[in-house]
């Protein structure tokens, strides 16, 4: 008897169902274009989001004081670099005087002209009002600083994007971020700072001398930066590494910050002249630190003021990341320069109420905060992140409509 057919075995092909929530080659497509999207446009999108919560909260303390938002954004040293970039030098406003009232022909060589060339070349532009430019220079460079804190943090020892991600924000967040907003040269000179750094690391010396040469030419901070760069550029040459490279990236550092000492020696008729006007017009002189000492002993035993009592605390903050960054922390070039910032800024006997300020260049003392964060719970770090951006926000703020004197 001939077996009963129950049935024919369905085949695997038969059974396999395409759901119909499959995403297509081209759906596929979309999504990592959005994503490559995304995060190319990250390090500026969380940029500009810390900024412009400072300048809401800017905005408000504003409102509060009875001060004009676009005033308080150019006072002080933006007045000079505003006056530099319209007249140069020679033609540098009249009522623009010093620390005690006085102006010389020498004095505008104090502010170096990096920064107000910057600006005279985009209000060269049809329609730009040298104002105008400055801020536009000034949220530029604060976007490309941005693009390259986030680089340095994906290329850094431990690092990865994230972390670089998180450096942006720590960065956009320190307590005198308001001054990146400002008509102040600090976001020029920092954008090119970390760009002369992702050089080192990368071992691109090239990119590293030139960067140097022209943050030489913006600020004075730029020693410390020269300083880090030969320092490793001479590493590399000792250990016979990329050829000819190290040895045009340490010759091209010192460039423009040796080439600007020199043109304001010859202006004044001394090897040592800018230091010269700096100490005639500010009383700004290299003292080892006696002055910052002194003033932290004062304040910490007699608070005069919100600002005062918060700068001494983060000079003994930048200490402790001094010290975090050479045990834990990145390349060494990387802690060499950020030291050399912390030395300039406790060393001078300057404007006690710009120590904040000055430390802002110091952006590599944040990158070990960066690392232990980046590894930490997505809420954590949001949490974090948001509690700092808040208090940047209020303490900028404070900082230039409270506060009554300059930063």
């Amino acid at each position: 008897m001939a077996p009963t057919t129950l049935g024919a075995v369905p085949t695997l092909e038969a059974v396999r169902v395409e759901p119909e929530d499959a995403p297509s080659a081209r759906d596929r497509l979309a999504r990592a274009a959005r994503h490559r999207v995304t995060a190319a446009l990250a390090p500026a999108v969380l940029f500009l989001l810390v900024r412009e919560l400072g300048l809401v909260a800017l905005q408000l303390m504003a409102a509060r004081w009875d001060k004009d938002v676009a005033k308080v954004l150019t006072s002080w040293d933006g007045q000079w670099f505003l006056g530099i970039a319209e007249g140069g030098y020679a033609d540098v406003p009249p009522w623009l005087v010093d620390a005690f009232g006085r102006r010389s022909p020498e004095t505008p060589l104090a502010f170096f002209p990096g920064y107000p060339a910057l600006v005279r070349w985009v209000a060269g532009l049809p329609g730009v009002a040298p104002v105008g430019a400055a801020f536009a220079v000034s949220l530029v460079s604060g976007v490309v600083c941005a693009y390259g804190l986030a680089r340095l943090g994906s290329r850094v020892l431990g690092g990865s994007r994230r972390a670089g991600l998180v450096l942006v924000v720590l960065f956009a967040a320190s307590p005198m971020a308001v001054v990146l907003s400002m008509t102040y040269s600090e976001a020029t000179f920092c954008a090119l700072a970390v760009w002369s750094l992702v050089g080192v690391v990368e071992g691109r010396w090239l990119l590293a001398g030139l960067c140097c040469a022209g943050a030489g030419l913006v600020r004075p901070t730029a020693a410390a930066l020269v300083l880090a760069v030969c320092a490793a550029a001479a590493v590399a040459i000792w250990r016979r590494r990329d050829g000819w490279r190290p040895w045009a990236g340490g010759v091209l550092a010192p460039l423009g910050l040796l080439g600007y000492l020199g043109y304001v020696a010859v202006r004044t008729g001394r090897w040592d002249g800018w230091f010269a006007v700096q100490q005639a017009g500010w009383d700004s002189r290299f003292d080892g630190g006696a002055a910052t000492w002194k003033f932290a002993l004062l304040i910490l035993g007699e608070p005069r003021s919100v600002l005062e009592l918060a700068t001494v605390w983060l000079l003994v903050v930048a200490l402790a990341l001094v010290v975090l960054g050479f045990r834990r922390g990145p390349e060494w070039p990387l802690s060499v320069y950020g030291l050399g910032v912390l030395v300039m800024d406790l060393g001078s006997n300057g404007l006690m109420n710009s120590k904040a300020r000055l430390l802002l260049p110091a952006f590599t003392l944040l990158v070990p905060v960066a690392l232990a964060l980046a590894r930490r719970r997505t809420s954590t770090v949001a949490a974090v992140l948001v509690g700092l951006a808040v208090f940047s926000a209020w303490f900028g703020a404070y900082a230039i409509t409270a506060w009554q004197y300059a930063i």
